[in-house]
């Protein structure tokens, strides 16, 4: 984001483990209410209602004050507010104490805290081809 030519970035400080700092591209904070499909090229968090699609090759975070409606396409998604409706993720789907999911999502990987709800249906996918079983045929040895 541009503003009278200097770049503006935002930095978060990560909680837990791995807790090396991370830049969001964007946010979208309470009382924003947008309706359609929005790209993100990295990290972006979401405080917002919406309804639509939201896009992104990296992180989505949905924050305690999310109110989401329509299909979520991401890599890492993490849902601390209201969700209703499709999540698909590459990489994994983290619902926090106060995440609420309604709908389904298809992931590898799938995280609850407690407290946490989840209601609908869940997809399991391989994380990627390399992860799919390999058969080997073996043949039999002839004796002669």
């Amino acid at each position: 984001m541009e503003s009278g030519g200097l770049l503006m970035q935002w930095k978060s400080k990560g909680k837990g483990k791995d807790s090396e700092s991370r830049e969001f591209t964007g946010f979208l904070e309470k009382g924003v209410h947008i309706e359609g499909t929005l790209e993100a090229s990295g990290v972006f968090r979401i405080d917002a209602q919406m309804k639509g699609n939201l896009l992104s090759s990296h992180s989505l975070i949905l924050g305690e004050g999310a109110r989401v409606e329509g299909q979520i396409e991401g890599n890492h998604v993490v849902i601390a507010g209201k969700f209703d409706g499709v999540i698909f993720a590459k990489g994994r789907v983290e619902i926090q104490a106060k995440g609420v999911v309604t709908g389904e999502i298809h992931t590898p990987c799938l995280m609850i805290e407690p407290g946490g709800i989840f209601d609908g249906r869940c997809h399991m996918l391989a994380a990627s081809e390399s992860t799919k079983p390999l058969t080997i045929p073996i043949r039999a040895s002839q004796q002669s």
